[in-house]
């Protein structure tokens, strides 16, 4: 009887592009292009360009691009650069329900690395995301997300099997192969969740930086016949039962082909943690609705998941990291900016005293009588100096499949996150990933931004 592994590397090596429906392939094109905006608007941060220079000094040249950049390096590199700068400032995407895998970040920079280098087309990365998003979503969800109950970031931990399923495709491993590739990953997987707790956000950029990394180098590993435990999710001392809590193997599997978990992708609209997105936006509709400015609010109150208050109650963050992390320093900024624009998230409003006096005026209580099934879904009340109590429920934010972005939507969000590039050069590269299953050679694509 296969393995898990073995039946999920058949399946994304099997799958071709005229078996997925169109509204699937539409959600990955899209978080693609979402990515790489992200990616470039993130490639300006100290701690992205601390990693681009480690790269620089010990990689070797190659066909890779670094996004935003003209230099290429050798896949490994490339991919650990841009997955650093995908997840750089919280404008990457996630998924819904969430399993902790950020699905945009994980499999479009080793995607790219493996594409350019071998010169696949973007059909065939289409292809292998996918393939890629089917396979990690399946192993997150399996472990019910319980790995971050346990203090590990799980972008760390699931990104190195998507990474290595698009990776593995795009190298064209055997069935055997790409299973090792995965075997490998469960010793590749790793980040903790302390700088939440304790500060040296900077190292959440990383997890994904090296789950990206980890990806690729487990696949040419394999490729060269390295080999990983063909039990490695499901065994004793495998990914789920170290990883997480009573996972649920059937998951592991089921359905594949079927149910399209790519359909389950969110495009964030904030440069905060995800748990956040549906409160900001709830906010943001009492602040239109009824004029409300930070000034006028005596205390906010807000209703979410278990995790929100758990992890995301802080309310002295330490730097602009701790405080996209926080869910009450981005109540409180909604109501003095506009979090659409990810530049307000910045050291001026960390130490504008007025955010940071509204910050602690907000209160997290968990959302007993939420909608089922939606732990994003909040409740926002806020109370007025005046006296007066306003109140907005909401249960998605645009960008989740029940409210996805249009075209010009994503458009809207890319510009913004590209305003630094050239000319009409942003508009051009969007229009070209627009097109992106026509491209026959992806190491003609050029994202350096010029």
């Amino acid at each position: 009887m296969p393995t898990a592994s073995q039946t999920l590397a058949k399946f994304a090596l099997e799958l071709k592009y005229e078996q997925i429906p169109p509204e699937v392939i539409e959600r990955a094109r899209a978080c693609m292009i979402d990515t790489i905006g992200a990616a470039y608007f993130g490639a300006r941060f100290p701690w992205s360009r601390m990693a681009l220079d480690y790269a620089r000094i010990n990689g070797a040249t190659g066909e890779a691009q670094v996004i935003g950049t003209t230099l290429r390096l050798r896949p490994p590199f490339a991919a650990m650069v841009n997955g650093v700068y995908a997840h750089a400032f919280e404008l990457d995407s996630m998924c819904q329900p969430s399993v902790g895998a950020h699905p945009g970040a994980a499999l479009t920079t080793p995607g790219l690395a493996i594409g350019q280098t071998e010169r696949a087309s973007g059909k065939e990365l289409i292809t292998g995301f996918v393939a890629a998003c089917e396979v990690m979503y399946r192993i997150g969800e399996a472990a019910h997300h319980s790995s971050e109950q346990l203090g590990f970031h799980a972008p760390g931990l699931l990104g190195g099997f998507g990474g290595a399923v698009i990776a593995g495709r795009l190298l064209r491993l055997d069935e055997a192969r790409l299973a090792h590739a995965l075997g490998i990953c469960g010793s590749l997987s790793a980040g903790l969740l302390e700088f939440s707790k304790s500060g040296g956000g900077m190292v959440k950029r990383l997890h994904q930086g090296r789950a990206s990394e980890a990806g690729v180098t487990a696949a040419l590993l394999a490729q060269a016949g390295y080999e990983g435990p063909p039990r490695v999710l499901e065994g004793k001392f495998g990914f789920l039962n170290v990883f997480g809590r009573d996972p649920d193997l059937a998951r592991l599997t089921g359905s594949l082909g079927e149910a399209w978990r790519t359909l389950r992708i969110v495009l964030k609209r904030y440069a905060c943690h995800s748990t956040a997105h549906v409160a900001v936006t709830a906010a943001l509709e009492i602040k239109r609705k009824h004029g409300v400015r930070g000034d006028d609010i005596e205390s906010i109150r807000v209703a979410g998941s278990e995790k929100l208050v758990s992890h995301h109650e802080i309310h002295e963050p330490a730097d602009v990291a701790m405080a996209q992390y926080s869910a009450p320093f981005n109540l409180a900024l909604a109501f003095y900016r506009d979090p659409l624009d990810p530049g307000v998230f910045s050291d001026e409003s960390l130490n504008d005293p007025r955010i940071r006096a509204l910050c602690r005026k907000v209160t997290l209580e968990h959302y007993t009588d939420a909608p089922k099934g939606n732990k994003l879904a909040s409740r926002v009340t806020v109370r007025l100096k005046d006296g007066r109590e306003l109140t907005q429920a909401l249960e998605y934010f645009p960008g989740m499949p029940q409210r996805p972005l249009s075209t010009e939507q994503l458009w809207e969000k890319f510009g913004v996150m590209t305003a630094a590039m050239p000319g009409d050069a942003a508009r051009r590269l969007f229009d070209l990933l627009l097109g992106l299953a026509d491209l026959r050679d992806l190491g003609k694509l050029d994202l350096s931004g010029s």
